[in-house]
């Protein structure tokens, strides 16, 4: 896609969303269903995802962890990011990987300790591109997919989350 492919795209979205501010505010949904054993299976856009315990914590290693779907997520929404922002700013991509890697302390866990806190301790992501980009190019790209990028905005910035149980027969 052309810079000014996604430019016509996107204009008479960006201009719905100034005239009537309302309607850019979308909820995207997730479901699961509790699955058997300890697991839960996540309907994606494409396909049946089912997550389970990470080997470190009991774990077969045959379902996918939690803790790596949402890198994943940040992997996907990064890359999608930086490719949306290098077509609107004329920079061209020949390929690319994105990379990220998280630490997690599994005591915390697990709660063998209180002190040590559940969830990733940090999180790197990187950026590996073939592009003849100039420096500038480069810092702009950087700073506009991290500007951009909802998954990394999201967990940088941090989100109230509200939790409902019900349970019925």
């Amino acid at each position: 896609m052309k810079s000014e492919e996604l430019k016509a795209l996107q204009a008479p979205l960006k201009e719905k969303y100034r005239d009537h501010p309302g309607s850019a505010i979308i909820t995207l949904k997730a479901e699961g269903k509790i699955g058997e054993g300890i697991s839960c299976k996540v309907e994606t856009g494409r396909a049946l995802v089912e997550a389970g315990l990470h080997p470190a914590t009991g774990g077969t290693g045959l379902l996918a962890c939690s803790g790596d779907l949402l890198l994943e997520a940040l992997v996907a929404c990064a890359g999608v990011t930086l490719k949306a922002v290098a077509t609107a700013i004329g920079v061209e991509i020949n390929k690319g990987i994105v990379k990220a890697e998280g630490d997690l302390d599994f005591k915390g866990t697990l709660g063998v300790s209180k002190e040590v806190p559940v969830g990733f301790k940090n999180i790197r992501l990187k950026f590996h591109l073939e592009s003849k980009v100039s420096s500038d190019q480069l810092s702009s790209l950087a700073k506009l997919t991290e500007r951009y990028c909802v998954v990394y905005q999201t967990l940088i910035k941090g989100v109230s989350i509200k939790t409902e149980f019900h349970s019925g027969n």
